[in-house]
């Protein structure tokens, strides 16, 4: 299993226009169609859709 990254200032804008919290979620993947986070408390993945 990745481990994420902190998000930088537009990724944190882009998780934030998706409803969730920044702070909460940290990067594991990120390619121009989609980006792979993950929860830092629940361990929870999520795929958020660039399109």
């Amino acid at each position: 299993m990745k481990h994420g990254k902190r998000p930088r200032v537009k990724q944190k804008i882009f998780i934030e226009n998706h409803g969730l919290e920044p702070d909460n979620w940290l990067v594991v993947k990120d390619t121009p169609l989609v980006m792979e986070v993950v929860n830092r408390k629940t361990s929870r993945r999520k795929i958020l859709d660039k399109k």
